[in-house]
């Protein structure tokens, strides 16, 4: 895979709605774009410890236990559908930001993206390289969520403060959707 390929593949799958894309939109939307760029430093560190470690060894430790992609596919949508109760149940008036350094970076250990990127994609020559160009892609996509939501709450016909729930129990849903894909996932894996 050429350089230009690598980054259009990362660029593809990084922009693609995930549970760690839906949280910054989410911030984007409670606390607006600047506030919410401070948590893309949490997303990169939690990315970077994922996929470094799988991108030097993970094909021969999944060679070695199978089972254990499944079992991460489980852990993985446990932890986001436990996100999306938590969203769902926040009041709705008045509610505090719930987006937090922490739970971005739980979230993005635990995202299946990684995984993908992590054992299929970084591997290669020049590994470092390609890291490098991976956390940078990852600061370009994360602004760009940030905004996204910043951009949904500033609207004239939908302030912040009228579409906030509604933003969060949106994000809810869909990483309810998520959470559900992962764990089905995983059952056919380990059924087949």
């Amino acid at each position: 895979m050429t350089t230009v390929q690598l980054a259009l593949a990362l660029l593809g799958l990084l922009l693609t709605p995930g549970p760690t894309n839906t949280l910054l939109a989410l911030a984007g939307a409670e606390r607006g774009w600047r506030a919410a760029l401070r948590l893309i430093p949490f997303e990169v560190a939690a990315y970077l410890l994922v996929v470094v470690p799988l991108a030097t060894l993970g094909a021969a430790v999944t060679e070695a236990l199978p089972v254990l992609r499944p079992v991460l596919a489980v852990v993985a949508g446990a932890w986001v559908m436990s996100l999306a109760i938590r969203m769902w149940r926040l009041p709705t008036a008045g509610a505090p930001a719930e987006v937090t350094a922490r739970r971005v970076f739980l979230t993005t250990l635990l995202n299946p993206k990684a995984l993908l990127i992590g054992l299929a994609l970084l591997p290669g020559p020049d590994l470092a390289g390609r890291v490098v160009m991976f956390a940078a892609l990852i600061v370009a996509v994360a602004a760009i969520w940030a905004a996204l939501g910043a951009c949904m709450s500033a609207r004239a016909d939908c302030p912040a403060r009228s579409s906030a729930p509604l933003i969060r129990r949106l994000a809810a849903i869909w990483l309810g959707a998520l959470s559900l894909g992962l764990i089905f996932s995983a059952a056919q894996a380990a059924i087949f």
